[in-house]
């Protein structure tokens, strides 16, 4: 399989500081870290990205299989540099596959083609849209891009030669969520993404509620959220993480056994997912409680019943912060997975913008 391959070379006042910050950002992520005096790399995802401290400069080498895996690993090594280069306006400029300014390379846009209720606080909006092949892998996530209400013409923004994004300004900007994508048929140009209808008036739950057939949004990515073969699973989240764990359901193959713990506001909220027939779907109801304040999601993992068959096992978690927190802390202190057997992303944050998580909460 071919890589492609970009550097850079940036000046800075302390390179190895940086990198240093750098390298922490991706073991945050947890990425596969090596750390040396001035060498580093990490590795993540099929990513690498391999770093130098020199005299005064920092080089960067950036690796990935396609062009959408690369645009997302320039773009994160440039942001994360900026924040770790505090006070100075390093000069970033690629060199080599993806180099110089233009369209975002896994940008799309994508116009409203249906819209139905699943549930009664779960609306399911079909896209149109054209080569949508790499959403079919490499990722369940998206960044979904919304017009400012009333604009006309949307703007999207393109990229430098950094690799960061240029937006337009701001009374034109799109407002930018993490979604899931739900359902995407490449060869119909079409995509379904889940909004859970909730009362903060966040950019997604209004998208969601005055969408009409023709309304356009922009999509970026896909990246994040995979999960790797194995033969026993346990998938664990709140509703911002039933369409990643529905779309996992779906994609398990026939043998996969495990558990699937699901936490909703109440019995109206379950949904007939499809799923393996020795992957058993249980649903957690808040009945009443606010999202974010009971540990039903916490509490159900620690009553799960491990294989001791010696099975090859994989724990999947989307879930407000302190839950993602106490349930990663759970398999890798308590039960003692490492990190190819566990992935826990927390899809929100409980006092934050609803808006702004992951899966499908807008």
């Amino acid at each position: 399989m071919s890589v492609l391959v970009a550097k850079t070379t940036v000046s800075l006042s302390d390179p190895k500081a940086c990198m240093a910050a750098l390298l922490e950002h991706f073991a945050e992520h947890d990425a596969e870290v090596v750390r040396g005096e001035s060498r580093g790399e990490a590795v993540f995802e099929g990513r690498k990205a391999a770093f130098e401290a020199q005299a005064g400069a920092l080089g960067m080498r950036a690796e990935a299989e396609d062009e959408t895996a690369l645009a997302f690993l320039k773009t994160f090594l440039a942001a994360h540099l900026l924040e770790a280069a505090a006070g100075e306006t390093p000069e970033i400029v690629w060199t080599g596959d993806g180099a110089g300014a233009g369209r975002l390379p896994n940008f799309r846009e994508l116009t409203v083609l249906g819209i139905r209720d699943v549930t009664p606080r779960m609306r399911r909006i079909t896209f149109a849209g054209e080569d949508l092949e790499s959403y079919a892998a490499g990722g369940l996530h998206i960044k979904i891009l919304i017009p400012p209400p009333g604009i006309g013409t949307p703007e999207w923004p393109t990229v430098a030669a950094s690799g960061l994004p240029v937006w337009p300004e701001e009374e034109r900007r799109p407002a930018v969520r993490t979604y899931t994508v739900r359902r995407v048929d490449p060869r119909a140009g079409e995509m379904d993404i889940d909004f859970v209808i909730h009362g903060d008036g966040g950019p997604g739950t209004t998208f969601a509620l005055r969408a009409a057939r023709g309304d356009r949004l922009g999509i970026i990515g896909p990246g994040g959220g995979e999960v790797p073969e194995a033969d026993w699973y346990l998938l664990a989240g709140d509703e911002t993480a039933l369409p990643a764990i529905a779309r996992i359901l779906e994609t398990l193959p026939r043998e996969a056994r495990g558990t699937a713990l699901i936490e909703v506001a109440d019995a109206g909220e379950d949904q007939a997912l499809a799923h393996p027939p020795g992957m058993a779907v249980r649903w957690l109801h808040r009945d009443g409680a606010p999202a974010g304040t009971t540990d039903l999601v916490v509490e159900a993992v620690r009553q799960v019943a491990w294989p001791e068959d010696g099975a090859r096992v994989f724990a999947w978690a989307g879930a407000e912060y302190a839950a993602f927190r106490a349930l990663r802390r759970h398999w890798r202190e308590e039960i003692g997975l490492d990190r190819s057997q566990h992935l826990a992303v927390g899809y929100w944050r409980r006092g934050t913008p609803q808006g702004d998580g992951k899966g499908a909460r807008g």
